[in-house]
């Protein structure tokens, strides 16, 4: 018989002290995790849970109660009695990895020069050693996709997950989609009408005139990069992202991708989602909705209404889920499980909530089948946590796996708060 390790979990005993967070070996050995309470990410709990994986992969989500476990074979024991478990969570939208710091421009790669740049691929760009990434999976963030930023056409985004050495290793889904950015009829800056919108507009309309064109023809003796990166979008391998907010340009936006032939389009940010959730559920649109804690756009909405929206969308039956951009949005990811718990707290139920940073991310990404909830012959994928990971005050990560692979959760802010707690402790 193997010799079985019981571990009862305490603390930070899933945390490795290395100098610097190394991606973790291929997992190897078989892993249960037992009596924890599991967060399925599919709107169901299941208390004092069985959950085993191995060579990266959910073999066992169960009452622990309910099945005959055979402790022999397994490598690994650990023993979670009130302890947290939930998918690993997904940010989309998201700069992390593209950026380092906001105040130096060096180290901004998430924006080329000009308009229509679908041939800009922003796995390519993406960085490993980023210090913001290991913070924000040390919150729970564990997968993200990383999107291009600036013109009409921004670019192509790709889905990473956060242990590898290299962009090539991070991959999880290459090229998922291209990015455009709808054109505001008024100006952010000063509410005034757009003068520019229709030429906008038609500039759109001629590009993807001529890209659904070429996108016919198989074969060209010269290449257009723009127009090859769009083959896609058409054909249905890459999801055509548009960023919009408010009702008539959410609504010329959906028409825009009827009219050229879009296979699948999403819309993000919207804002004004909620004024045309019927359009939206009858075109099955779905929606990565805006930052929820934020100001209301306009002087006469409910002060509230930011808080409200996942409610409100999901009462309307779209398929939505939260994202993170806007200002210091790489550092700020790591409050995407308490945008959840805001969605919870303004009139959701908790697991639904849940959903919204897991598996409505994947089933939008494309990556559902793999990945977003707990589920036998899915990534194990997923974190531990002491408290309720929604709830800023309870909420405290002690163990992360990618794909099987037992992740160091540490980190840099982490290890300046140790040094400097000892400085003054020692006085």
């Amino acid at each position: 018989m193997k010799n079985i390790l019981l571990i009862l979990l305490t603390g930070s005993l899933l945390s490795v002290n290395a100098q610097i967070e190394t991606p973790a070996p291929k997992q190897t050995k078989k892993i249960m995790l037992l009596n924890g309470v599991a967060h399925l990410g599919n709107g169901k709990i299941i208390q004092n849970s069985a959950i085993a994986f191995e060579d990266g992969k959910l073999t066992i989500v169960a009452n622990a109660a309910a099945i005959k476990i055979d402790f022999s074979q397994f490598d690994t024991v650990i023993n979670i009695p009130n302890k947290h478990v939930y998918p690993g969570i997904i940010a989309p939208n998201s700069t992390l990895g593209l950026t380092e710091i906001g105040a130096v421009r060096m180290t901004h790669d998430y924006s080329e020069y000009g308009m229509f740049k679908p041939h800009v691929r922003s796995i390519i760009a993406y960085n490993t050693e980023s210090k913001i990434t290991t913070t924000v999976r040390s919150n729970g963030i564990l997968l993200a996709q990383a999107t291009p930023r600036s013109g009409a056409i921004s670019g192509t985004s790709s889905i990473v997950q956060f242990d590898a050495w290299n962009w090539e290793d991070a991959v999880y889904k290459k090229d998922d989609g291209v990015h455009l950015n709808w054109s505001g009829m008024f100006s952010r800056w000063n509410g005034k009408k757009n003068k520019e919108y229709d030429k906008s507009v038609t500039k759109l309309n001629d590009f993807f005139t001529n890209a659904l064109a070429y996108s016919k023809t198989a074969d060209y003796p010269e290449k257009n990069l723009r127009f090859e990166a769009m083959r896609g979008v058409f054909n249905g391998e890459k999801t055509l992202y548009i960023h919009a907010n408010f009702v008539k340009e959410i609504t010329e936006a959906i028409n825009f991708s009827k009219k050229h032939k879009v296979s699948k389009m999403v819309i993000v940010g919207g804002y004004d989602a909620w004024m045309v959730a019927d359009m939206l559920k009858e075109n099955k649109v779905a929606v990565i909705l805006k930052r929820v804690h934020s100001l209301p756009q306009r002087q006469e909405d409910d002060v509230y209404l930011p808080y409200k929206l996942p409610h409100m969308l999901f009462d309307a039956g779209v398929l939505f889920c939260l994202e993170n951009s806007g200002d210091m949005e790489a550092m700020g990811t790591r409050n995407l499980p308490f945008y959840a718990g805001t969605a919870a707290a303004y009139g959701l139920d908790k697991e639904e909530a849940l959903k919204l940073i897991t598996l409505n991310t994947a089933k939008i990404l494309g990556i559902d089948k793999t990945t977003g909830s707990l589920e036998v012959g899915k990534d194990a994928t997923l974190f531990i946590s002491n408290g309720d990971a929604l709830d800023m005050r309870s909420n405290d990560v002690i163990g992360a796996f990618i794909q099987g692979r037992h992740i160091d959760i540490d980190n840099h802010q982490k290890k300046l708060y140790r040094k400097y707690s000892g400085k003054y402790t020692d006085q």
